[in-house]
């Protein structure tokens, strides 16, 4: 996990540049693993920190690949992330997003095993309901605990499940939660403008990150992903 951890951050500042906290060292012995970080000193947020927050997320999203995924497996949490690359977002959204954290929520028991049906269908929409971009450096867990602001008042993100996949993952998981100022996401539209249908699509992007809850959480998610597939 912490091999994992360093490998994302190392990711984000490549792909922006002092937005994560700089890996000093990763050691190992036959005991223990070690991970050595930057200290961030926390601060109050600069008069321009919603712009910046937004340029910056454009910014890392206009990192590209040719294929969607990672060429190593991470974390999303304490759960295991498949990453296999993949040439179509939908396949890889359907076979190491969706599948693995919905197989394990149906054999824990958190999820009825008439729920992959519904899944089943709505997979078939799925070409015509996502756009065709590339693929995007994503930080693949954005939350509102895994942002800080720093002594200069910009923002720092921690905490990634990076990959290559479609940026409104990322979009779509600050709204999930909340934590994040509505002026960040019309700030982001300026730097890098969205596909008309992102308020339709967000709600099937945030399946993932609310199938992950399931499985870490329990019952209350549930509910939530069994009330969205009833829409769909």
């Amino acid at each position: 996990m912490f091999e994992a951890e360093s490998k994302g951050l190392k990711l984000l500042n490549e792909g922006v540049s002092n937005i994560a906290p700089e890996v000093i060292a990763l050691e190992e012995n036959e005991d223990e693993m070690i991970l050595i970080l930057s200290f961030i000193e926390s601060g109050s947020p600069h008069k321009d920190f919603w712009r910046d927050f937004a340029r910056k997320l454009a910014t890392l999203h206009s990192k590209t690949n040719d294929l969607f995924g990672l060429d190593h497996p991470n974390y999303i949490g304490s759960l295991p992330q498949s990453n296999q690359q993949h040439d179509r977002w939908t396949t890889f959204f359907i076979l190491e997003r969706i599948e693995p954290q919905l197989k394990r929520a149906v054999d824990g028991g958190n999820l009825s095993r008439e729920i992959p049906r519904q899944f089943s269908r709505l997979f078939l929409k799925l070409e015509e309901i996502f756009p065709d971009e590339r693929s995007s450096l994503l930080h693949g867990d954005l939350w509102s605990g895994n942002y800080m602001v720093d002594h200069k008042g910009m923002v720092c993100l921690v905490d990634p499940a990076v990959y290559f996949g479609f940026r409104e993952m990322d979009l779509a998981m600050m709204k999930l939660f909340g934590g994040f100022d509505a002026s960040v996401f019309s700030h982001y539209h300026e730097f890098f403008p969205l596909e008309k249908g992102f308020e339709q699509r967000m709600d099937i992007c945030n399946l993932y990150p609310l199938l992950v809850h399931v499985n870490l959480f329990g019952a209350h998610y549930a509910h939530q992903v069994e009330g969205l597939m009833k829409r769909f």
